[in-house]
């Protein structure tokens, strides 16, 4: 199992508004794929996902129009 520190991000939707939510954890998984899948489930959700050259796995998420992004870096 690896160990990842999880950041997540909730974009504010209110114009002229930059401040977001941010949430930090450690997790332990062996797919990040799944655990962003089981996070979202039952819930329509846009997912894109990126790998930063450092290993960084990124994913950028729109559920019902809130952006949300789950920074992976594994620890």
């Amino acid at each position: 199992m690896k160990t990842y520190e999880l950041v997540r991000e909730i974009f504010n939707q209110c114009a002229n508004n930059q401040m977001r939510d941010v949430f930090f954890e450690e997790i332990e998984t062996e797919n990040t794929d799944d655990y962003v899948s089981d996070f979202l489930k039952e819930k329509e959700a846009e997912v894109e996902k990126s790998v930063g050259s450092d290993g960084t796995i990124y994913y950028d998420v729109n559920v019902a129009g809130v952006r949300q992004r789950f920074t992976f870096t594994e620890v």
